[in-house]
């Protein structure tokens, strides 16, 4: 009888497939039983080869030989996990196995880890793909009942392969091109560098701050207070000490006229569900959880725990398909969250397309709960206070507005005019599920004041204030920004439209960070991230063009489009067009390294793998030979 053979990404994965399809049998490597075989990848077992695997004239690191366009960039097998591959092909390869299933991670590195490993064993059986959001048992049988052909996937793929080969010609060009021409090991790539001059920039931005003085001018009119207002500018800022004593003196003891008191209806919409980027910037406000910190975490959640649906995703909506089975999920939820759910204030019929829209859904879905009962003595203290953030989300979107009466008040004495904001809660909604928090629109309210009542001024102050610079940059700031491709957006909806042009994809951003940390680029202080002399200098060397985040994210978006592109033809050649464009600029990199400004950068050890030669220079100064070996 002949078997499918399924491909998991991890042996965890693995193992929870076999049990509820019944697979029992212990092998080497795998899971055997009377249908189906079990096996898994560990992660990467095939890569793309080094430059010196590839073409013999790069073992050795010289500014002669590059740049490096190789027309195919081989595979090869990873040697620490080459019995786990052989296990793999050996079963791709057996004549008891008829078809293949993939069910590595359900987005674009999952299908390239696949794709990987079926072209390195030389597989041709015809091959299904899983696509699941969640690992409950519910969720994989009714994933292995709706199996696609692989074929629907392979835009997903040429996409991931662009991405692969894209990060290699531009990394390994570059990264030698810059080591060669400044005697140091720099690292240098299509991400990472423009990250890091989000960092660099900001650091610089207040290092060069020069604070301003200026003054504000408070009114106590009794029962309620106001801040003077510049009539030329509106602004609650006075620039001249001695303007600001004299207005102090002048309205001390006047009596002060309502001249605007306006009362405003205002309707908060519950915040939008979790995609990965949402979370771990939240995570990293409230809880202090750097983003890869956070990514563990809802990996753990979504993997072992099963508790949570796929966290890396780009996502903050659920299909429309999905109501019964969120709606079974709130009632599963554990006894904590009782009072919530089982509150009339609740909507089980929710329709908001800020929530629920097929059309903004791609590869997977927002994070949520899965309908598996979590039990928090199994969970650690971080597993417990992210589950707790992603079940409050859900159980928020489906209650009312948070309602209030924004009042705004204009008080004027003699010729100065004072104003007063202030807020009167009128229904709590879904802030019933964040009490305590701190909120904007929190204000203390305001007494009833008509236009032409009166106050006279009890008391007035100035208070010396001083411009503050931006602050420095925190997981979640840097997140921020890489999401939207370094434009500062602060509407939602925008943000929404900007996704796929962001640097990296919410499941590499939180590793690029830590990239960044590691090779000596940045640091950590407390939650802040700086930047380090070595990694102000590297961006004082590389082009604008490699350290643009707005470059680097027309390319995401370039891919993110690849990858929707089902039209074999039209994706092929928009596959040739990225990869031309990436070849162009890498031959540019290497230019521009050996064009750069002169910088002296401080002598290190570079890191070399098992297997490649210590890239070597031959000149003492930082300016390179042009045209000579390295």
């Amino acid at each position: 009888m002949s078997k499918k053979l399924i491909v998991a990404e991890k042996p965890s994965v693995a193992r929870d497939i076999a049990r509820v399809l019944g697979v029992k049998g212990q092998g080497q490597g795998c899971l055997v039983g009377e249908e189906y075989v079990v096996t898994w990848a560990i992660g990467h077992l095939v890569s793309l080869c080094e430059p010196g695997e590839t073409d013999a004239r790069w073992v050795k690191w010289r500014m002669a030989d590059l740049p490096m366009l190789p027309e195919r960039i081989p595979l090869k097998v990873l040697p620490n996990t080459k019995a786990q591959f052989g296990v793999v092909k050996g079963w791709m390869l057996n004549k008891e196995i008829s078809s293949l299933i993939c069910a590595t991670d359900s987005a674009r590195e999952g299908e390239l880890i696949f794709r990987y490993i079926y072209q390195m064993a030389g597989c041709k059986k015809p091959v299904e793909r899983l696509w699941i959001s969640s690992m409950t048992d519910a969720a994989i049988r009714q994933g292995f009942d709706e199996l696609r052909h692989s074929a629907y996937y392979d835009s997903l793929y040429e996409s991931a392969r662009c991405r692969s080969e894209a990060d290699w010609l531009v990394g390994m060009n570059a990264s030698r091109a810059f080591s060669l021409a400044y005697d140091a090991h720099l690292s240098v790539g299509r991400v990472q560098t423009p990250t890091l001059n989000l960092i660099v920039k900001r650091d610089l931005e207040i290092e060069h701050f020069v604070p301003e003085d200026y003054w504000e001018i408070r009114a106590d009119f009794g029962d309620y207070e106001g801040i003077w207002v510049d009539p030329k500018t509106k602004k609650t800022r006075c620039m001249d000490r001695e303007q600001a004593e004299a207005i102090r003196q002048a309205v001390t003891g006047q009596v002060g006229t309502v001249t605007e008191s306006k009362l405003t209806h205002k309707r908060v919409p519950p915040p939008q569900l979790y995609d990965l980027t949402s979370l771990q910037q939240e995570a990293n406000k409230k809880l202090g959880y750097s983003a890869d910190r956070t990514l563990k975490l809802a990996q753990s959640l979504y993997e072992t725990h099963k508790l949570i649906t796929y966290p890396r995703t780009d996502s903050r909506y659920l299909p429309d398909d999905m109501k019964p089975k969120i709606a079974a999920t709130l009632k599963k939820l554990p006894p904590a969250y009782a009072g919530f759910v089982e509150s009339p204030e609740l909507n089980w019929k929710l329709k908001d397309k800020r929530f629920y829209d097929n059309s903004k859904i791609s590869d997977h879905h927002a994070i949520v709960p899965t309908e598996k009962t979590a039990n928090s003595h199994n969970l650690t203290r971080d597993e417990a206070l992210l589950f707790d953030m992603i079940a409050r989300r859900l159980i928020a979107v489906h209650y009312p507005h948070y309602e209030y009466e924004a009042a705004r008040v204009v008080t004027k004495v003699g010729a100065h005019a004072f104003k007063s904001n202030g807020a009167m809660p009128l229904k709590e909604g879904w802030r019933a599920l964040y009490k305590g928090e701190k909120s904007e629109d929190r204000e203390p309210p305001l007494p009833k004041l008509a236009v032409g009542d009166t106050r006279t001024v009890q008391k007035a102050t100035v208070r010396t204030c001083q411009t503050e610079p931006p602050p420095y940059h925190t997981d979640a700031s840097l997140l921020h920004l890489m999401e939207n491709a370094g434009r500062d957006i602060e509407d939602e909806t925008l943000r929404e439209q900007m996704k796929s042009s962001g640097l990296g994809t919410p499941a590499t951003r939180a590793a690029t960070i830590e990239r960044l940390i590691d090779v000596g680029y940045a640091r950590r202080k407390g939650k802040t991230i700086l930047s380090t002399e070595k990694g102000r200098q590297l961006i004082s060397v590389v082009p604008e063009q490699i350290a643009s985040a707005v470059t680097t994210g027309k390319w995401e978006k370039f891919l993110s489009d690849m990858a929707g592109q089902k039209d074999e033809a039209a994706r092929s050649a928009k596959s040739d067009r990225f990869m031309n464009g990436i070849k162009r600029f890498s031959v540019f990199l290497v230019e521009a390294a050996q064009n750069g400004p002169q910088v002296q950068f401080e002598k290190d050890t570079p890191k070399v793998r098992k297997g490649q030669k210590r890239p070597t220079t031959r000149r003492t100064a930082p300016k390179r030979a042009k045209g000579k070996e390295g």
